[in-house]
């Protein structure tokens, strides 16, 4: 299976490729600059390409202009396009199983421990890789939006200052938590937030902190931050069809990971990066940026325990699945062991970390029969 969709580009030599490079396509739902396609897509095609080594080469589609969002996995799965994004939230009946790792990290506090804890299982527990086939995908990678917080129009520095108020969640454990302080749980798309927050009927939202700053600018609306960790969303950056990974040679799939651990690992440094610079304009804007009381963060404490105690039973009920806690406690556990491995490195070095991911992953996969 080779594919040869060269770009106009390509062929008149603006872009470099390597001799007889094998041309394969890449599609990403979302625009060319927003950091899920820059770094891990058009940087890593990038990156590809100029690498003799490898002799591959991805054409990426961008903004769902090959398939759309909910389309990306059965793009996969028929080979439209050899790798793509997926968003396991948009396809909970297909994905099960990684929809309950999403609802796990509602307790994370790591974005980047969490996004390798995720690729990590995601490549050596047989119940999530056994989803990924049955779809017609391989899970390679994944990636952890920023830790979530509260974006007020009055502040919350106390369990009592939630009470009553209208806070837009993503349903699931955002709602029940907002529930359990005495708030009220609102459902609204994200583009109509800023306006919700302008007009009154939203008090809040749950968001990570770049929304702040990019794209739907809640710092012009917004008067506070409260700087409580509700939780991260993952998804797959990596997802590749398994005729193409099985028509690799061993020697192009370590060149593939080799340059998806950077892709991986760029996407959360720049994640970091982009959430402090929000921080940072948005105290120059005025706005209030607040630590939780003691009460609050126990609150949540409290709250999460009792979440991860029942997301097994509650998964086997409103998921039709298998007993998932063995898997529950796999990602606790590699969460907890990716901190530590963490600790020991600068996590504004891309580079750094993705020679970490290659250590401790990739490097550990037996190439000739993983996702064989």
């Amino acid at each position: 299976m080779k594919h040869f969709a060269l770009t106009a580009l390509t062929l008149s030599g603006l872009i470099a490729v390597p001799a007889f490079a094998d041309n394969y396509i890449a599609t990403n739902w979302l625009a060319p600059v927003h950091i899920l396609n820059e770094q891990p897509y058009q940087n890593f095609a990038a990156d590809l390409g100029n690498d003799a080594d490898a002799n591959l080469t991805f054409e990426v589609y961008s903004s769902g202009s090959l398939v759309p969002a909910k389309s990306t996995m059965q793009g996969i799965r028929d080979n439209v396009a050899q790798l793509g994004v997926v968003y396991p939230g948009y396809t909970p009946s297909e994905l099960p199983v990684n929809n309950v790792l999403n609802d796990l990290v509602f307790t994370s506090d790591d974005a980047l421990a969490s996004a390798l804890a995720y690729t990590e299982v995601g490549v050596t527990n047989t119940s999530v890789q056994g989803e990924w086939n049955v779809n017609g995908g391989i899970f390679l990678g994944g990636y952890s939006t920023p830790v979530y917080n509260f974006i007020c129009m009055d502040p919350i520095r106390t369990a009592e200052d939630a009470k009553g108020k209208k806070i837009r969640t993503a349903g699931g454990a955002q709602t029940s938590w907002v529930e359990s302080l005495g708030g009220v749980p609102v459902s609204v798309p994200i583009g109509d937030v800023y306006s919700g927050l302008s007009r009154g009927s939203l008090d809040c939202t749950l968001s990570d902190p770049t929304n702040l700053d990019k794209g739907n600018k809640f710092w012009e609306v917004a008067k506070s931050v409260t700087t409580l960790p509700m939780g991260v969303v993952m998804g797959a950056t990596y997802v590749v069809n398994p005729d193409f990974w099985k028509g690799l040679e061993d020697n192009e799939r370590k060149a593939l990971l080799h340059h998806m651990a950077l892709g991986l690992a760029r996407t959360q440094v720049v994640y970091a990066a982009d959430v402090e610079a929000a921080f940072v304009g948005s105290r120059e804007r005025g706005l209030e940026i607040i630590e939780p009381d003691a009460a609050l963060s126990d609150a949540l404490e409290a709250f999460q325990a009792d979440f991860v105690a029942n997301l097994p039973q509650n998964s086997i009920t409103d998921r039709n699945i298998a007993d998932p806690s063995e898997l529950v406690e796999a990602f606790i556990a590699s969460q907890t062991a990716w901190k530590e491995r963490l600790s020991g490195i600068d996590r504004t070095d891309p580079e750094a970390i993705a020679q970490l991911i290659r250590d401790e992953v990739y490097g550990k996969l037996d190439l000739a029969t993983f996702g064989q």
